[in-house]
């Protein structure tokens, strides 16, 4: 885990697995989005206020996962997230999950589009939220 992700801690409940405990593939996307959400708050950016304000929101446009191990019912576990590129209209996250003994989960790589929610088509992303993403 880089020293310049941000973290986010979360706990394996039932409800995140399947019938022998182990943690069902798509609670990791839970997790991931999770993460993103927090990162953006930590920021300051609260994604209600940014959408009634712009008509603009963030949705994942590509995603890529590696599986390297499986997480269990109580686990604790810490979502990492790290911008590894910014364009005008999206974000590549590099993100990784890992169980607090260290041993990494997951590997991701995902690219957040902003959209006009009106016309459901990319748009650039507001010069401020760049600014407080270049500064965390």
């Amino acid at each position: 885990m880089s020293e310049t992700a941000f973290t986010w801690p979360v706990r394996v409940y039932w409800e995140d697995t399947d019938a022998g405990g182990v943690v069902y593939h798509a609670s990791y996307l839970r997790f991931l989005e999770r993460a993103r959400t927090e990162w953006l708050r930590a920021l300051g950016v609260d994604q209600m206020a940014f959408k009634q304000a712009t008509g603009l929101a963030f949705m994942v446009h590509r995603m890529e996962i590696d599986f390297l191990r499986p997480a269990l019912l109580d686990d604790e576990l810490t979502v990492a997230v790290e911008v590894k590129d910014r364009r005008s209209a999206s974000i590549l996250f590099a993100q990784s999950i890992h169980r607090v003994d260290g041993a990494v989960l997951i590997k991701a790589q995902v690219r957040a589009a902003c959209v006009d929610l009106a016309r459901m088509q990319p748009a650039r992303i507001p010069e401020d939220i760049m600014g407080r993403i270049a500064r965390g």
